[in-house]
């Protein structure tokens, strides 16, 4: 393996996250426009930047060939399309670093998913380090008999499920050898387009200053799934999982300048735990 496509890869990998955690703060920045909204705008940006690759590299674009694999690219699109949308009304809802955080369970729902669809075996290592990741979250979201979990919370974990299922829908088309550029062009357009009903039905007027705000949201977006589908090309994802959780570090610091946001210390001991099995079990994959 290169150096240089090692560093590259690391550096790719930061990027994403930096840009994605920039995402975070402008999506609640934003403030309370319907989340579908902001969703929209987010997409139908990505979408426009998308269309670059796409053009440039046009003859080297290798498309699904056969209805399995464009019924996987359709369920891709609709478990980020329903992802994103958790996403944002957890963001809006409850601390970006409590957000992003939870988020990060969706490497764990990938293995599960991978149990069952790809008939990959489940060790007893990975299976104990996914309830101990699982019993980092209830320190995060602190359950009690008034409130198990608050709603903010609840889209954050349903949010990960989904990109549980995204991930692992990208992972088969990653072995067919369809183009990530198609993959990426294709969620933001059908996000976009599945969208624009509930965007048109449900307008909130937004303010100039609003207005930036998604779309900055919509280049951050970009930037942040580029990044990623980079960092893979240049490197294996066993050279990244640890810069891959330096999101968690970007929404800490972020969350704090923008919205002081603390976590307490049940939250950083959470925080913790998942980070630490997260990297285990991609140590042992």
């Amino acid at each position: 393996m290169k150096k240089n496509n090692l560093f590259l890869g690391i550096l790719c990998i930061l990027i994403s996250g930096l840009a994605f955690s920039i995402m975070g703060v402008f999506v609640k920045l934003s403030g309370d426009l319907p989340v579908i909204q902001k969703s929209f705008f987010r997409n139908i940006i990505a979408c426009l930047i998308t269309i670059i690759p796409i053009w440039m590299h046009y003859k080297k674009i290798i498309y699904p060939s056969n209805k399995q694999q464009w019924t996987v690219l359709f369920l891709r699109a609709f478990f980020g399309t329903v992802g994103l949308i958790l996403n944002f009304y957890a963001i809006s809802n409850i601390s970006l670093s409590d957000a992003t955080v939870i988020q990060r369970l969706s490497p764990f729902i990938v293995l599960i998913l991978s149990y069952f669809i790809f008939k990959e075996k489940l060790t007893v290592s990975q299976l104990l380090a996914i309830i101990i990741a699982f019993l980092g979250i209830i320190l995060i979201i602190k359950p009690s008999l008034e409130n198990i979990i608050s709603l903010g919370a609840f889209a954050a974990l349903l949010g990960a499920f989904f990109a549980g299922g995204a991930y692992a829908s990208l992972r088969y088309l990653g072995i067919s050898g369809v183009s990530s550029e198609f993959i990426v062009f294709f969620f933001s357009i059908f996000s976009s387009l599945s969208l624009l009903p509930f965007v048109i039905i449900n307008f909130a007027p937004m303010s100039a200053n609003q207005l930036i705000m998604l779309i900055v949201v919509g280049i951050t977006g970009a930037i942040g799934q580029f990044g990623i589908t980079y960092a893979y090309k240049f490197t294996a994802a066993k050279n990244l999982s640890v810069f891959d959780y330096g999101q968690i570090i970007f929404a800490g610091f972020l969350g704090y300048i923008f919205f002081s946001e603390i976590p307490d210390f049940y939250s950083i001991i959470g925080y913790l735990t998942i980070v630490l099995m997260g990297l285990y079990v991609s140590y042992k994959r």
